[in-house]
């Protein structure tokens, strides 16, 4: 590998990183309140169609990323309804979720399908970006990556080190004694799993206004999966799930950097790449850790009042 391909391989892993590591915050924030948000690949589509829809027809990308946190989280409300309200299978209506997704987008976002729109570009730090190395790879990203960064320091601090967060994570572990000390286990429950949506519908809008600069259909390609693993890897806590989307994102932008250099590498086994990388630290945590990963007590599990004990 010549210097030049490491650097771009390296300056071009945050690009392919962000949106991964916002899903997963958003479903890092959901579990921890004990819900199973599988939803996130739907989520995403939704995000990433609308955001493209906005920008193409007002020419703001960042009015369109807005559009994109809302209709993410509108989705998500949708999902909190069912299993907070009524308390569906968790399971279950995530995957409905994903299905709504990819339908709505499909019609909806039709019309849009290769249309080119304004995007986010690269910022520019002036001087700081013309360092060797360090210019490209930490000062020539685009706005979201740092707001991104932002956003995760801002998690961590929230879920790990305050008050509501304290709550958020007893709701998780045991609604019921959360309950009896005066905790609205539904009600944080059901802003934590908005909450998500907004982040997954951050991560799609990122993905067609910073990433592709257009909509297409399906595109965010098992991205949503990607996060659910990203958040076991990183046991639920935001500060790992950092590092772990760097490793993701790493996998992910090999495959374009090396057919950028003509290698004779199959196209569809490049495809592959992050979707082998995912299953191979998922099986390699289980067999670290002596079993399936452990998460929140009460993750997965409905709560009516009359449980309290």
């Amino acid at each position: 590998m010549t210097a030049d391909f490491l650097l771009n391989w390296i300056a071009s892993t945050p690009n392919f990183a962000a949106p991964l590591l916002l899903a997963s915050l958003g479903l890092i924030i959901c579990e921890r309140a004990g819900v199973i948000n599988l939803g996130a690949e739907g989520l995403m589509a939704g995000g990433a169609m609308i955001a493209v829809i906005m920008s193409f027809e007002t020419g703001n990308p960042w009015l369109g990323l807005l559009v994109g946190v809302l209709v993410g989280a509108a989705l998500a409300s949708l999902f909190a309804i069912a299993v907070v309200v009524f308390h569906a299978n968790q399971v279950l209506a995530g995957l409905a979720i994903v299905a709504l997704g990819a339908g709505f987008t499909g019609v909806i976002g039709r019309p849009y399908v290769h249309q080119p729109v304004k995007g986010l570009n690269e910022t520019d730090f002036g001087v700081l970006s013309e360092i060797p190395w360090l210019g490209r790879i930490l000062f020539s990203q685009d706005p979201l990556v740092y707001l991104t960064v932002a956003l995760t320091v801002v998690v961590w601090w929230i879920v790990m080190r305050t008050n509501t967060g304290l709550r958020l994570r007893a709701v998780g572990e045991d609604p019921a004694t959360a309950d009896v000390s005066g905790v609205r286990v539904a009600w944080y429950r059901f802003v934590a799993v908005v909450s998500s949506g907004a982040f997954c519908g951050l991560a799609g809008a990122y993905l067609s206004l910073a990433s592709s600069k257009v909509w297409v259909e399906e595109m965010i390609a098992g991205r949503g999966w990607i996060a659910v693993a990203l958040v076991i890897f990183a046991q639920w806590h935001p500060l790992r799930a950092l590092v772990g989307a760097l490793v993701f994102g790493a996998a992910e932008a090999l495959s374009p950097r090396l057919l950028a250099t003509g290698a004779d590498v199959p196209v569809y086994l490049l495809m592959m790449l992050p979707y082998v990388v995912t299953l191979a630290v998922l099986v390699g945590l289980a067999v670290v850790r002596g079993g399936a990963a452990a998460g929140p007590s009460a993750l997965g599990l409905s709560y009516l009042r009359q449980d309290r004990h």
